[in-house]
């Protein structure tokens, strides 16, 4: 029972901060320049780092959700609309 219940917190922990990304991308930059592949990226890793954790139970909750949320800055990093924020603030 506590194996699914870390699964499911990891779950809801993915689904929020890929709806995060989402969002703040959305807000950015808009439908035209939305970062899909980005996305779709987030949405794979997700699914990996899920079935990690159901797969082996000695992986912790918050090892997971903070591994999944490094990798989400990381993915956010690299996507043109924060890249052109980035240039716009520095110069």
């Amino acid at each position: 029972m506590k194996k699914t219940i870390g699964t499911i917190m990891v779950a809801a922990a993915v689904v929020l901060l890929t709806a995060t990304f989402s969002f703040a991308e959305y807000a950015m930059a808009g439908v035209g320049s939305f970062p899909y592949f980005q996305l779709g990226c987030l949405i794979v890793g997700g699914l990996i780092i899920i079935s990690l954790k159901n797969k082996y139970e000695r992986m912790y909750t918050s090892e997971t959700v903070g591994a999944f949320a490094l990798y989400t800055v990381l993915i956010a990093l690299f996507t043109n609309p924060v890249i052109d924020t980035i240039k716009n603030m520095v110069g």
